[in-house]
């Protein structure tokens, strides 16, 4: 269906926590796919669910690096779940390099999982692409993409950085994907802060909309791995991702550009990919949660 790249200029503020934050909470089908050229971390924060129901760490093998090995002669969208591991409450992810060294040799790449992506239906992909520097290769992924969202800190030098990010990637895509903003923005002055930013973005005429913000919640996002208790759900992190979701969510059924039709299944092929759940199938990020505690208590 729709493939949504998030992204970052310098520093890529959080662009993994957003994307594992907005996965958690997204009302369809979904798969977070980490596409960042410098390497992964999703292997070192979050657990992967086994078969019997405990947990064991994501193998940093299985992902894009395999995915990858598999795609010279060609990539279909239905290989790309060969390649996915479940985490620990059943949201899908994709997991990418384990170091910058090997994305030198996997430019070909990024184009046709672009549009592998793009026609994974009925799943969305949330492909986190860190930070988007100049001539950087992933513009052949983000070309494919329905939507660009750019994650920026409401601080000078970052609004300043982004508005130079916006320009650049509207004149290297014409005609391409709208872009997004979210701004990560202080809880004691969540809506003014965002209020600012979008005046900001309107007053210097960029081609980009304000779609909201992210609260800065650090035990949110600590949280969000299983390393501090309470109700996750609850967090300002979550129930900001959850405003965001849902925006983006409507906007990309009101553009034009996207979500793009699938090819019809073969004769007796399952339309769903094997492996990404439905919406119903994830757990809630409380029972979720609250299952890691368990766990940890345990060792």
């Amino acid at each position: 269906m729709a493939l949504i790249a998030l992204a970052a200029d310098k520093g890529a503020p959080g662009v993994t926590t957003a994307a594992v934050a907005l996965g958690a909470v997204w009302p369809r089908p979904v798969l977070v796919a980490e596409c960042d050229q410098a390497g992964g971390d999703l292997v070192y924060r979050l657990p992967a669910a086994t078969e019997d129901g405990g947990s064991t760490m994501l193998n940093p093998s299985r992902g894009l690096l395999s995915l990858a090995a598999t795609a010279r002669r060609g990539l279909r969208p239905e290989q790309i779940a060969e390649h996915c591991q479940r985490l620990v409450g059943g949201l899908d992810v994709l997991v990418g390099l384990t170091n910058a060294e090997q994305a030198q040799g996997m430019t070909w790449l990024w184009g046709p999982l672009g549009r592998a992506f793009a026609g994974l239906s009925p799943v969305d992909v949330l492909a986190d692409c860190g930070r988007l520097g100049a001539e950087t290769p992933l513009l052949d992924l983000i070309r494919e993409a329905d939507m660009v969202v750019l994650l920026c800190r409401a601080t000078l030098e970052q609004v300043a950085h982004l508005r130079e990010r916006v320009n650049a990637l509207a004149k290297k895509l014409p005609g391409g994907p709208p872009i997004g903003i979210v701004v990560l923005a202080d809880p004691r002055d969540f809506r003014g802060t965002v209020a600012e930013v979008d005046r900001i973005v309107a007053s210097s005429a960029l081609p980009a909309t304000v779609l909201g913000g992210f609260a800065l919640d650090p035990k949110g996002a600590e949280m969000l791995r299983g390393r501090w208790g309470g109700r996750l759900d609850r967090s300002l992190l979550i129930r900001s991702a959850r405003e965001v979701a849902a925006g983006l969510v409507d906007r990309l059924a009101d553009q034009p550009r996207g979500p793009r039709p699938a090819e019809r299944p073969a004769a007796g092929q399952s339309p769903w990919p094997p492996g990404v759940p439905r919406p119903d199938e994830r757990e809630p990020l409380t029972r979720r949660h609250d299952a890691a505690q368990v766990r940890e208590r345990g060792r």
